[in-house]
């Protein structure tokens, strides 16, 4: 009992100094009379302690070392710990001088390696020292130390010749444990709180690193007290990372755009962009990829419905402007990342892109020559009543002589201009961090196009023989969407 209370306030004081460091890193906040790289030292005091308990064997060594220099050594799992529990509060500027998100990796993870190995090391010292009193009552002590603890008894009451089970061993030392270092469960609670606090999507790291660790302490015993605190304090974190992502799906549904600007690439859509680059970097080889697969498949559906929503209520921009860019951004994203659980969703991001750019140079070029495409869709209306193409010439409406008067509507001079002004409105319309104006642009040239082509063909086989052609050129097409392109 005397063995537990004085551990039990020796480390609750050092942990939590060391907690308190490990926040105002994080933070990057100081406190005035706050000394990072050392604590008082109560290693001469628990190794009286120890050795007044231990009798005089003086063989059994553990928890004298202090959470300022651990140092752990044995032919099991044990690790030597050559840095202090505090480095961290010996780093320079300089040393955290990277990104805040990074930084918090760094010092969550030195938390959580610097926490193992003196659990173990007390663990070990417990387990010997325990077998080392079991040893003496086998051999004709009695012991019948009892002390109530959490509820429990601590000690089971065990005759001479009848030694505790594995079982109850492992119970018993779980229990000194859990006296011991009362505080480590609430203390982590505590900064695992302020890391989503400083930034959501520290949950990420979290959840990888206290996996990783809680996978490695099961892998020594399930039932330890290691185990069993980074499981709980583990739960916490899957909270908070799904937490994470409900608040993401959130902001999205409640994103409000503005009716004076153009849209552009929407707000969620470079957070997704963002939260996927930043998980895929964190999540590399991770045991919790399961739960990022998850998250991933919930988001971007909430992104695609978002997106249309948008779409529909955009009043600047046209509903295919905005689906066009953000599907593009998307699918670009997801080619870059390689996401192999989105890989259905990258295509379809694909498709939305490339059928809302068709519908957009459809819609936004419509017909460049009107007056030529209403006289040909007469002409077309005629051949669909039944009159032979070569004979649509004798009909008083659509006769050679009419043909040329549309046509000469059309000079050269005035195609460039409608098309110039065409260019400036597309440019309006689109963002520039997208940079799909020269795309957008060159697919309105096919298009214009394939109308040209198309209106030469009804030419050709309605008014055969006549000599009647445009005024410009298929050439001069491609040089006017040059010569624009260029000059803006």
């Amino acid at each position: 009992k005397n063995y537990m209370d004085y551990l039990s306030r020796l480390y609750e004081r050092e942990i939590k100094d060391f907690f308190e460091v490990a926040k105002i890193k994080m933070t990057g906040t100081t406190r005035e009379g706050k000394k990072f790289a050392t604590l008082p030292r109560k290693e001469s005091a628990v190794k009286q302690e120890t050795e007044s308990l231990h009798g005089s064997s003086g063989k059994l060594t553990g928890s004298t070392s202090s959470l300022n220099k651990l140092s752990v050594q044995s032919s099991g799992n044990r690790r030597s710990q050559s840095s202090s529990l505090l480095d961290m509060g010996n780093m320079s500027a300089s040393d955290l001088d990277v990104a805040d998100r990074t930084k918090f990796d760094k010092i969550f993870e030195q938390v959580l390696s610097e926490l193992e190995p003196l659990c173990l090391a007390e663990q070990d010292f417990i387990s010997k020292f325990f077998k080392l009193q079991q040893h003496q009552s086998i051999s004709g002590t009695t012991m019948n130390e009892a002390e109530e603890m959490d509820g429990g008894t601590l000690f089971r009451s065990y005759s001479s010749g009848v030694p505790q089970t594995v079982s109850s061993e492992k119970d018993m030392i779980r229990q000194m444990m859990t006296k011991i270092f009362r505080c480590i469960e609430p203390e982590l609670n505590n900064l695992i709180a302020l890391g989503d606090k400083i930034d959501s999507f520290n949950s990420l790291y979290m959840l990888v690193k206290m996996s990783h660790h809680v996978w490695t302490a099961q892998n020594v015993d399930p039932a330890s007290f290691l185990s069993t605190t980074l499981g709980n304090v583990l739960v916490t974190v899957k909270r908070n990372f799904d937490k994470c992502i409900s608040n993401q799906m959130k902001q999205m549904d409640e994103v409000k755009i503005s009716k004076k600007s153009k849209v552009g690439i929407l707000p969620f859509v470079a957070e997704f962009e963002e939260f996927a680059a930043l998980a895929e970097s964190i999540f590399k080889n991770a045991e919790r990829r399961g739960d990022l697969d998850k998250a991933y498949i919930k988001l971007i559906r909430a992104v695609f419905v978002s997106v249309e929503k948008v779409a529909n209520e955009s009043q600047k921009t046209p509903r295919d402007v905005v689906m066009m860019e953000n599907f593009h951004h998307i699918f670009a994203t997801l080619s870059r990342l390689k996401i192999s659980c989105l890989e259905a969703e990258k295509k379809e991001a694909k498709q939305k892109y490339t059928d809302h750019l068709q519908s957009y140079v459809i819609y936004s070029l419509g017909q460049p020559l009107e007056k030529l495409n209403h006289f040909f869709e007469g002409v077309e209306a005629r051949v669909a009543q039944g009159i032979r193409e070569e004979e649509v010439s004798y009909q008083l409406a659509f006769n050679k002589q009419e043909l040329r008067k549309v046509i000469k509507e059309y000079p050269g001079k005035e195609v460039k201009k409608g098309l110039d002004n065409l260019y400036k409105k597309v440019d309006k319309h689109l963002c520039e961090e997208e940079n799909l104006l020269q795309v957008v642009w060159h697919s309105m040239q096919d298009e214009f196009i394939r109308q040209y082509k198309h209106f030469e063909g009804l030419i050709a086989r309605c008014y055969p023989g006549s000599g009647i052609t445009m005024e410009f050129t298929i050439q001069d097409i491609l040089d006017y969407c040059s010569s624009i392109a260029q000059s803006h």
